[in-house]
């Protein structure tokens, strides 16, 4: 998996050390609470473990990948995903994936731009290595994640069943 790097981020692969963090992270329902059609909090260092197993399967795709968002002192910032959006029960198709970004940054994070810079990151390097189309699935209540869409220059499509069995707003961006 690769490591990006910008001027104040490093999103680099999630580590087994990585698990008290990732536990406080999505321990929080703060966080977890507009993420995905049943939000729930993580409860054990060892659901951690097994999560951190699962981004690092993701990762080892040529462009889709699960990064944490650290700084350059390595403080630990939250969490950067690239990967195929699951798709609501009545949509699955045989065809290619739509591949999703998404994001989420503990509350000591929020409002300095990291979400925007992490996600920028991550579409600049996934369009120069081909991905031509991205969208970012985003619960109607998340203001926050809805202004880094438009940050991001990304299209609003409207609300959508299409994904997760929920209904959600839809932002996409095309490769330049």
């Amino acid at each position: 998996m690769r490591t990006l790097t910008s001027e104040r981020l490093v999103l680099r692969p999630w580590e087994p050390a990585d698990a008290d963090f990732l536990l406080d992270l999505e321990g929080r329902w703060e966080v977890v609470r507009h993420l995905g059609a049943a939000p729930s909090t993580m409860t054990s260092r060892d659901e951690a473990l097994a999560s951190i197993h699962r981004r690092r399967a993701i990762s080892a795709h040529h462009v889709h990948g699960v990064w944490l968002v650290a700084d350059h002192d390595g403080r630990r910032l939250g969490n950067l995903l690239l990967k195929p959006v699951p798709l609501s029960t009545d949509e699955r198709t045989d065809g290619p994936p739509e591949v999703e970004v998404g994001w989420h940054l503990h509350p000591d994070a929020w409002g300095h731009g990291y979400a925007t810079e992490a996600a920028r990151m991550v579409l600049d390097d996934a369009f120069a290595r081909g991905l031509t189309r991205v969208v970012a699935v985003v619960h109607p209540e998340n203001t926050a994640s809805t202004a880094v869409c438009r940050r991001l220059g990304m299209r609003h499509l409207g609300p959508s069943t299409r994904y997760m069995d929920a209904t959600l707003e839809v932002f996409e961006l095309v490769a330049p």
